[in-house]
């Protein structure tokens, strides 16, 4: 798990003591913090929120949310609203449809937050039924409110920048190739990608 600071520092130590990279990163830039999230539908819903706007954009858009709603946007209250006020709340028709989809999924009990298969892959299977949910959300999600200790985040553009200048590599490495050099880091690749973005000085989720 990464879900501690303890933890997360072990990981970071046993791919530091594989990689000379990450143990020069490590000696110059110190540890991460944890960033853990709340496990759960306002999580993932606070994610299609945040989706390809500014961090200040999201905050604004889910205090409204919250004034129309109530605390954490309970999900039946979320699918009895109508569009003009999700609207006036800042969400666009795409991510209402994405948040409805979220919503109708957990009401119905189709998809259960708590209980996702132990199994990664399976996991983000499960997670990218969502609408607007895709491979790079479910795996943030898994990481960062689940603190599964194996999630790489391959595609991301950020990790990929962060891992090539680690690495010293000529150029930034695609994701095929992400997935190849990390598989010495079994099982710690989701230290290694929180290590990626704390090099990169990306904040996500």
């Amino acid at each position: 798990m990464v879900a501690t600071t303890e933890q997360l520092h072990e990981s970071i130590d046993a791919i530091a003591a594989l990689e000379p990279g990450f143990a020069q990163v490590l000696r110059a830039i110190g540890y991460p913090g944890t960033r853990m999230r709340p496990v759960g539908y306002e999580t993932l819903l606070r994610t299609i929120v945040g989706q390809q706007v500014s961090v200040a954009s999201a905050a604004a858009v889910w205090r409204r949310l919250e004034a129309e709603l109530g605390e954490g946007c309970d999900p039946a209250a979320l699918l009895a609203s109508d569009h003009d006020a999700l609207r006036a709340c800042g969400l666009s028709r795409q991510k209402q449809g994405y948040a409805r989809s979220l919503a109708e999924l957990v009401t119905s009990g189709e998809l259960d937050l708590r209980a996702l298969p132990v199994d990664d892959e399976e996991a983000i299977a499960k997670l990218v039924r969502i609408k607007g949910i895709g491979r790079w959300s479910a795996e943030i999600y898994l990481l960062f409110a689940e603190g599964r200790p194996d999630i790489w985040p391959a595609g991301d553009l950020a990790v990929q920048i962060a891992i090539g200048r680690i690495l010293g590599l000529p150029e930034r490495p695609g994701e095929k190739m992400m997935r190849q050099l990390a598989e010495r880091w079994r099982p710690h690749r989701g230290a290694a990608a929180i290590m990626a973005w704390h090099h990169y000085n990306t904040e996500v989720l």
